[in-house]
């Protein structure tokens, strides 16, 4: 389901993305709409089309779009920047989060034999059969081996009896603090105690702007 939010929360959005400042996002915005074309950093700015009392603007970054979509008069004649009032929205704040915890997960090419309390993001790409293994303790237990990749690499990830079911192939998976292992001369990686394994869904800002054909 599409999450609406309204122009002034997608632009806040875009000027915390792609790191320009609002002030000169909400200027640009004026000017493309007197000029039909601006610049804001390192997006471009162009007046599209005409709707009753609303401008479609076209944001570019280089070839690519950025977005499309409608924003009013109204909302450009504001004589303070509407878009500092959506500064604080849970769309921005969940942007943030993204932000801030991919930075705390390693590419799996950076994984080295001894690294310890690693953690990775990777998509299941195949889980092996379980096999029961006796172990230290003196009891039974059940271990299989699952392919994890992203963009950079593959290595493999040693599940251990209920971790075996909790994880499919084809979704994504988050590892915290696990152990970078060697196993007949292939990285592995090891789960301890302390470490966990969770199934998540990737973050995507899906937009319902009333009026709107495009959006990112």
């Amino acid at each position: 389901m599409r999450n609406k939010v309204s122009p002034g929360e997608y632009l806040a959005f875009l000027s915390v993305k792609y790191e320009v400042d609002p002030d000169k996002l909400f200027h640009a915005l004026i000017s493309a709409g007197e000029n039909h074309e601006s610049t804001c950093g390192d997006l471009s700015i162009m007046f599209r089309d005409k709707q009753q009392d609303k401008i479609v603007f076209l944001i570019t970054k280089g070839p690519k779009v950025v977005a499309q979509f409608p924003i009013s008069n109204e909302f450009l004649l504001e004589k303070s920047n509407p878009i500092r009032n959506f500064s604080k929205t849970s769309l921005l704040r969940r942007y943030q989060v993204k932000k801030t915890s991919a930075s705390y997960f390693l590419a799996i090419t950076d994984l080295r034999v001894g690294m310890k309390k690693v953690s990775v993001k990777g998509k299941v790409l195949e889980i092996a059969r379980p096999t029961a293994v006796f172990t230290r303790f003196g009891n039974y237990a059940s271990v299989a081996n699952a392919l994890i990749a992203d963009e950079t690499g593959t290595i493999k990830l040693c599940l251990w009896n209920e971790q075996i079911n909790s994880v499919s192939v084809g979704n994504t998976i988050q590892v915290e603090n696990a152990n970078v292992s060697v196993f007949r001369g292939e990285r592995q990686l090891r789960i301890g105690k302390k470490g966990m394994l969770t199934e998540i869904k990737d973050i995507t800002c899906e937009l319902d702007l009333k009026g709107s054909n495009s959006y990112v």
